[in-house]
């Protein structure tokens, strides 16, 4: 059977968009290859002519997931997003309640931390490009301070929205999620030392 040209290139894709929502939402370890290829709406037999390895799908799919948040937040730039709108974008409940879309930090640092060095080294690359795009947003600062800062503030948004994904109650979780924007924004706003 003869396929339309560029049908290689849009299943590939399709697989990647698949698994990037797959692992955020359930895990990189909790997330196999019959399942998520079921999911796509494919065979298990049709994921070996695209992707060399399990760990080849996941490099491909955090690289996504950081491509998608680095798109969201250029986009809320385009739109005159200022830094504590860039922060309650982060910082909500619509990012508190679907993994599947958000954050590929908040869903899954432990097991990035845990994959082979080309999987770590692709989260490195795209985690520098959002904490520029973060730096960029900060107060009058020289470079090296606004990007030390970006960087403390995103692993404070980051923690903020995993402890409240845990607590079980929406109204604990609301306090939770105010307080991760009271405490980046006075992070940004504090003298430089």
């Amino acid at each position: 059977m003869r396929f339309e040209k560029g049908h290689k290139a849009a299943t590939r894709r399709h697989i990647v968009d698949v698994a990037s929502k797959c692992i955020r939402r359930d895990g990189v370890a909790a997330t196999g290859i019959a399942g998520l290829m079921a999911e796509a709406g494919l065979t298990k037999g049709a994921f070996s002519p695209h992707f060399e390895s399990k760990e080849a799908l996941v490099r491909e799919a955090v690289e996504s997931a950081l491509a998608d948040q680095q798109n969201s937040f250029d986009e809320g730039r385009r739109k005159d997003a200022d830094l504590e709108r860039a922060i309650r974008s982060y910082l909500n409940r619509g990012h508190l309640k679907d993994p599947a879309r958000g954050c590929p930090s908040a869903a899954l640092l432990p097991e990035i931390a845990r994959q082979p060095l080309p999987t770590r080294k692709a989260y490195g690359e795209g985690l520098r490009s959002y904490i520029s795009s973060l730096a960029a947003l900060l107060p009058d600062i020289d470079s090296a301070t606004s990007e030390r800062r970006a960087m403390a503030m995103f692993g404070l948004m980051v923690g903020t929205l995993q402890v409240a994904r845990a607590v079980p109650g929406a109204a604990d979780a609301d306090q939770i999620l105010e307080g991760g924007v009271e405490a980046a924004l006075q992070l940004a706003r504090a003298p430089s030392s």
